[in-house]
């Protein structure tokens, strides 16, 4: 083989035993399968990783490894505003995936979907990623930021399954395809799923902070940077204002890049993110450090809690 093709096998073959099929068999009908997708098991115990629309309003799923084996799988916490969700299943010698770090890629990166598109299984499709710190709107009326844009082809199946690095190291959940586009799939960065497992592993659900905002991660100018002696090179641009929101009533405009929140640097939306998983800043007041243009300012905002859809 090419020395790619051999890095790229060598990269699938690290994490392919972890991956899994999931069928899902919805309460109405618990004889027929409702919906399939993907997933991996995380740790050698038999937790798995998924997305929360490839397990909702289950009333049995049937999760199916590599060599055949078919297990009963038991959802252990879901949190649909970020599409993620846990499941276990029950047995032993399990081979866990290992999980990387998704705050340090770099775009125009080999990175390595793996799923279960339309049944097929441990299905392998290579891209190049395409944009990082992204945030995108579910269909059912969320936004998820920290969302990795790819051009891995995926198709129906692939939900939930790995996105991985030519390391064999899980950066992301593969989450979404928008259908009239070409060569447009998104995954939610590991990061991010790491903080939510966190809380879905030990309270089962995750209480989070909302802001209003639609953010991509992007490089500052360097005449910028120097002249107000920042030490990072790159913030969060904000895209979007949602109406009636924290950051709608604090006067944030589109195109202020966001370089500090509540004391601490914003680097990626992943950053963001970690401060408002868990509820702390709920309903207090919140420094927030913009650039409006060439002017750095100091923003209050008050967070509220995470809206239904």
């Amino acid at each position: 083989m090419d020395p790619i093709s051999e890095i790229i096998v060598s990269a699938v073959d690290k994490v392919k035993n972890a991956v899994v099929k999931i069928d899902n068999y919805a309460k109405s009908n618990r004889q027929r399968i409702s919906g399939s997708g993907s997933g991996f098991v995380f740790s050698s115990d038999g937790l798995i990783l998924t997305n929360a629309h490839v397990v909702s309003n289950a009333e049995k799923l049937n999760v199916t490894l590599l060599d055949g084996e078919e297990y009963a799988g038991e959802i252990t916490g879901i949190d649909e505003d970020t599409d993620i969700a846990i499941i276990k299943i029950f047995g032993t010698g399990y081979t866990p995936a290992k999980l990387g770090t998704s705050g340090d890629l770099r775009i125009g990166q080999f990175v390595i979907a793996i799923g279960n598109p339309f049944g097929y299984q441990h299905s392998v499709s290579v891209g190049v990623l395409s944009g990082v710190g992204r945030t995108m709107r579910t269909p059912d009326g969320h936004l998820i930021d920290n969302i990795l844009q790819s051009d891995a082809a995926m198709n129906p199946g692939n939900s939930g399954g790995p996105m991985i690095d030519t390391q064999g190291e899980v950066i992301g959940i593969n989450t979404a395809i928008i259908p009239s586009a070409q060569g447009l799939s998104f995954s939610i960065g590991i990061d991010t799923v790491k903080e939510i497992a966190r809380y879905l592993i030990r309270d089962g659900k995750v209480i989070k902070a909302y802001l209003g905002l639609i953010v991509h991660e992007v490089d500052i100018n360097p005449r910028i940077k120097n002249f107000h002696r920042l030490s990072s090179k790159k913030g969060l641009l904000i895209a979007g204002v949602e109406n009636s929101s924290p950051a709608y009533r604090a006067n944030l405009h589109e195109g202020d890049i966001i370089i500090e929140f509540d004391g601490g640097q914003i680097i990626g939306s992943g950053d963001l993110t970690k401060h408002l998983i868990g509820g702390d800043l709920i309903s207090r007041q919140t420094r927030i450090k913009i650039l409006r243009q060439t002017k750095m300012l100091d923003v209050e905002i008050v967070p509220v809690e995470r809206p239904a859809a």
